[in-house]
């Protein structure tokens, strides 16, 4: 029998030259920066839809409180009034833990209901509030300390005066607008009287009924955003605390105003965020503007470039002008 022969063909293996490499590099690099900021703004639409969902609980939280109490919860509070330092019962976050399943914590609060009786101040040495980071208190776009025990969300106070203490104030002229349906309020809203307060909340115990928005509550804020590295009482990562600058921004201040130096007022008045009248307002790492729950419970994102006077009329809710007058 013969023998078959298969004569095979040598292939000769080569290897990538350096420019081909170099060339399959730049494409992939080209189209890593094609992609990055495709999957940045898929990560930062997501983020803002879970600082709008934080906003949106937040406006229920308010409305269950005014249905089981006659009035929205007080931006901050003191029994009896004016106890601010010796019968501090806090913050508006304070009042909404039962409605945000935060009761256990509420229920670790002393003597809540006992005049001239520090139930912060006791509660806060007992360390009850030590490491508590409430988990809907934080906007994820934000990059401040996500340890700090801070909240980024903030009341309103509307379009209240706030001068600050640099006399850098370019912001103040807008708290006093006649023509536009308001006048002078107390400083910072500083004040019991829930006529004096322009806004939804102040710090000190103001009780603002839904009844008192005559503006309408689709057209009113009730709570937006703020970042603490840039506000200064916000910095103090106290969330609890009636002084703990949760109810500490006015609307005279443009959204997305960025008091970005975390330095005094002899250094740089203008961007300092101990300046409160640049510094207490609302901004966020959004892009071009700011998320809002409104006092009927909906949430907006309003852009930075808003006209100043519209921004004011979303922000007082008792100027008595409807959307079309402005």
């Amino acid at each position: 029998m013969g023998r078959v022969y298969w004569k095979g063909r040598l292939w000769r293996l080569r290897g990538f030259t350096l420019i081909e490499l170099l060339v399959v590099i730049a494409i992939i690099a080209v189209l890593i920066g094609l992609l990055l900021p495709a999957v940045q703004k898929v990560r930062e639409a997501a983020a803002r839809s879970k600082c709008a969902n934080n906003l949106k609980q937040f406006g229920l939280a308010c409305h269950s409180f005014n249905d089981n109490n006659g009035y929205m919860p007080p931006g901050g509070y003191s029994n009896p009034p004016g106890s601010w330092w010796t019968g501090d019962k806090g913050s508006w976050l304070i009042f909404t833990l039962p409605y945000m399943e935060q009761n256990n914590l509420f229920q670790q609060l002393p003597n809540f209901n006992q005049p001239n009786y520090d139930t912060i101040g006791v509660a806060q040495n007992a360390g009850v509030f030590t490491n508590v980071r409430l988990p809907y208190a934080r906007c994820p776009s934000d990059d401040y300390n996500p340890d700090a025990t801070v909240s980024n969300y903030v009341g309103s106070l509307g379009p209240q005066c706030a001068p600050g203490p640099c006399g850098y104030d370019p912001y103040q002229q807008y708290c006093n607008m006649p023509q536009w349906g308001y006048t002078w309020s107390p400083d910072h809203g500083n004040t019991t009287d829930p006529q004096q307060v322009r806004g939804m909340f102040n710090r000190l115990g103001a009780k603002i009924t839904l009844a008192s928005v005559i503006d309408g509550t689709s057209n009113t804020i009730m709570i937006g955003e703020s970042l603490p590295a840039m506000h200064d009482h916000l910095a103090q990562n106290m969330w609890w605390d009636f002084n703990g600058g949760n109810s500490h921004c006015t609307t005279i201040i443009p959204i997305n105003y960025f008091s970005n130096q975390q330095v005094g007022c002899s250094s740089n008045p203008p961007l300092s965020y101990q300046n409160w009248n640049v510094s207490w307002g609302f901004k966020s790492r959004h892009t071009n503007g700011t998320n809002f729950v409104f006092a009927d419970g909906s949430v907006h994102f309003i852009q930075q470039g808003i006209e100043h006077r519209t921004y004011q009329m979303l922000g007082c809710r008792h100027d008595g002008q409807v959307p079309g007058d402005y």
